[in-house]
């Protein structure tokens, strides 16, 4: 049976990749997709989202969140996703009538599949924070909440010590770790494990299908940008990591720990605290993903890009 999912993205590149791998992946049944601020503003990402599940043209369309208007997030520390989020790709946009604010989607799909969903979170927390204040129940009705963020050992990428979807809103980080709600934080020190050299681009599905021409036109933004700003000769891709420890849980090493996350310190808001001490008080809150299968992870990218080309 197909797990049912909800995805909460800011989409960039990144975001765009995975939700591409997710809508195609028979193992799930994407229900809604909500966009949150993040790498680009609200309006961008909200226009992204439209416009990436009209032109994927999935064959079963999920619901779809707006983000929301009304939040101000601290801005990212530097761009590596284009003018767009998309690489400057200049996809068609297009206009859904009547859609509705991403935390109203969440909290109707969660309470129409009660204790069915894993809600899948690869931007900043502020969507899921805002839900569970609406329906403070939703912490009974989901199944589980994956996390992309957060940092195993305080190395940080946004500051020295939190990462870009923490840094931008530590208020809704911490609420949401602090939640009695099961969930798997997947951190930056994970997700670098999955370095992805050129040679990725040799192995992308050909443009002839709208899957390959998406993946095709953005990854190369992507390397170009890192490569100019970070100095990379590689990209990471944390979505796309995030995405495999919900299909493939048994590439990944799991830790039971006790968090929470630094919300007014100067120099570490969005950092997100582990408790190591030996005697630790209080029930750990979130499992952490602390090692992955690299090779595993890099193989279901490549074979979950052939299956979105092979069915656009």
């Amino acid at each position: 049976m197909a797990r049912k999912v909800i995805l909460d993205i800011d989409p960039g590149i990144d975001d765009a990749l995975a939700l591409t791998l997710a809508l195609f992946d028979p193992r799930l049944e994407v229900l809604a997709v909500t966009a949150t601020a993040g790498c680009v503003g609200h309006e961008q990402a909200t226009a992204n989202l439209q416009a990436l599940v009209n032109f994927l043209d999935p064959p079963r369309l999920p619901r779809l969140g707006s983000a929301p208007a009304d939040v101000e997030l601290s801005p990212w520390p530097y761009r590596l996703d284009g003018s767009d989020g998309l690489g400057g790709i200049d996809l068609p946009q297009v206009s859904l009538h009547g859609s509705h604010v991403a935390e109203k989607v969440i909290t109707e799909t969660v309470r129409a599949h009660p204790r069915q969903v894993t809600l899948v979170a690869l931007g900043p927390l502020t969507n899921l924070a805002r839900s569970f204040r609406r329906d403070p129940t939703l912490v009974e009705l989901l199944q589980e909440v994956v996390v992309c963020g957060g940092t195993l050992r305080g190395a940080g990428d946004a500051t020295a010590v939190a990462d870009t979807n923490f840094a931008a809103d530590p208020l809704s980080a911490r609420a949401v770790i602090r939640e009695p709600v099961a969930k798997v934080l997947v951190p930056l020190e994970t997700i670098g494990q999955v370095a992805l050299g050129f040679d990725l681009l040799d192995q992308l599905p050909d443009e002839s299908s709208r899957g390959g021409e998406l993946v095709r036109r953005m990854l190369p933004h992507a390397y170009r940008a890192q490569r100019q700003v970070l100095g990379s000769e590689g990209i990471t891709l944390p979505g796309t990591v995030a995405l495999a420890s919900v299909v493939h849980p048994a590439l990944f090493e799991r830790t039971a720990v006790v968090a929470d996350v630094e919300t007014s310190g100067e120099l570490t808001a969005g950092m997100l605290v582990i408790d190591r001490r030996q005697a630790r008080t209080g029930s750990p809150t979130a499992d952490i993903v602390s090692g992955c299968d690299a090779a595993g992870v890099v193989d279901f990218l490549i074979r979950g890009l052939q299956a979105a080309a092979a069915a656009t």
